[in-house]
């Protein structure tokens, strides 16, 4: 009588288990295709060359006071209006948690995040040492990387797209 019950909890047991299994690599796919929208608008695409690089001929921005008015326009960020947009003073900006010119109500936001400077007519990003990291166009920054109009910006759950 035991071993029918003992062959049924057997079963049982690796039949959570594949379940369980299915859903991490669910999880996992999920998660790698987060923020992608799964599609390209024709404008964005016309900027990258098949590299990911983007084409010198686009030149740089004009100088300020020439219409160089760099800022961050919300795609979505919990606590923010979507659309609503944050222009970048020249003394830059920080993105977090705390005290910071733009707060991120976002529990896998740091307390100081990142930060974007203006060096003359370039805008950088900068990645402040965060827990979850920061991530523009889908990758994770290394270090400081210089914005272009059309780039996107995610921490954790708040997405941002640059607009000059």
């Amino acid at each position: 009588m035991l071993a029918p019950v003992s062959v049924g909890l057997k079963f049982g047991f690796l039949i959570v288990l594949y379940l369980f299994l299915l859903w991490v690599a669910w999880s996992a796919l999920r998660d790698l295709r987060r923020g992608r929208g799964g599609v390209v608008r024709a404008d964005s695409a016309a900027r990258y060359d098949a590299t990911g690089m983007y084409d010198a001929a686009t030149g740089l921005a004009e100088p300020d006071g020439n219409g160089f008015e760099p800022r961050l326009r919300v795609e979505q960020a919990p606590g923010h209006e979507t659309g609503s947009a944050y222009e970048i003073p020249s003394q830059g900006a920080t993105l977090g948690r705390g005290d910071v010119e733009i707060r991120l109500d976002d529990p896998f936001a740091s307390t100081h995040h990142a930060r974007i400077s203006r060096e003359g007519h370039v805008v950088v990003i900068e990645d402040l040492g965060s827990t979850n990291g920061t991530y523009l166009n889908e990758e994770p920054l290394t270090g400081p990387q210089p914005l272009h109009p059309g780039d996107r910006i995610r921490i954790g759950d708040c997405e941002f797209s640059y607009e000059q």
